[in-house]
């Protein structure tokens, strides 16, 4: 009984010290100083999750809202919008930044370079097409999109100058080591991926350069591409929109891993 007795007791100190700290944590988020602003395209906004609405195509299971709901931060602000380029954000989205954000997301450079009109016309041409335009692309994004990046960057940090930015990139769309996969050629795939590593090195650089942080969601979908068994990207889908764009589970095993971890030193 004696034992029995101490056991019991140890039990309740235990489950109070327990209770004592899931207190204090909690207590600890929800008093959380961190100011959070969502900017950027669709691939912030969360076209492709299946729950997007209105007319910027904003979801709940994109990676900013999911962050929000873990985190509690302080204030939230969600101002991505579908079909956003870097001169749109500047105009329409920079307004719900101020000195109190102290931590910004984005992707963007997508819309800049015509993304949606270049993917529809490799689904609906040849490859010859195809891989023309993202010739064209590329040779424009090199020439104009570090300077729109630099511009956008410096525009943040004027507006929100306690803030953390982290630009995040794009994965690649396919997976060119599978040797089956229906639909585009093969030569589509590869120039498409090339695309977008383009891209993605210039975001790179144009973070490097403005004090923002590059958060690199490739590896973290490696595997998960167009052409393998668990893809967290959409394919050709109708609507035409969601296309290319990130499932929920692209959201949430894709972004917000890599997100996490680069805000993970915001607030603290």
């Amino acid at each position: 009984m004696r034992h029995t007795r101490m056991l019991s007791f140890g039990i309740a100190a235990i489950t109070t010290a327990a209770a004592a700290l899931g207190g204090s944590a909690l207590t600890a988020n929800a008093s959380t100083t961190v100011h959070y602003v969502a900017l950027g395209d669709s691939y912030s906004s969360g076209v492709g999750t299946g729950s997007e609405s209105g007319s910027c195509g904003q979801s709940s299971q994109a990676y900013g809202p999911l962050w929000a709901a873990a985190n509690s931060p302080a204030s939230f602000s969600f101002a991505a919008c579908s079909g956003a380029t870097t001169l749109t954000v500047i105009s329409g989205q920079l307004s719900s930044l101020n000195s109190s954000t102290t931590l910004v997301s984005l992707t963007i450079g997508g819309n800049d370079v015509g993304f949606s009109s270049i993917m529809e016309d490799c689904v609906l041409d040849s490859t010859s097409t195809c891989e023309s335009e993202i010739s064209s692309a590329e040779t424009w994004a090199n020439a104009n999109l570090p300077g729109r990046l630099n511009t956008l960057l410096a525009d943040i940090h004027a507006d929100a100058p306690n803030a953390k930015i982290i630009l995040l990139d794009y994965p690649d769309f396919y997976d060119t080591s599978v040797w089956l996969c229906l639909g585009l050629s093969s030569g589509d795939h590869q120039a498409i991926d090339a695309g977008i590593n383009d891209l993605d090195g210039l975001m790179q650089t144009a973070a490097a350069s403005d004090n923002a942080t590059f958060a690199d969601v490739r590896s973290t979908f490696s595997g998960h591409e167009l052409c393998d068994g668990s893809g967290w990207l959409n394919s050709v889908t109708i609507p035409i929109g969601d296309s290319y764009h990130p499932t929920a589970t692209g959201q949430a095993d894709g972004y917000l891993p890599v997100f996490s971890k680069a805000a993970s030193s915001v607030g603290q």
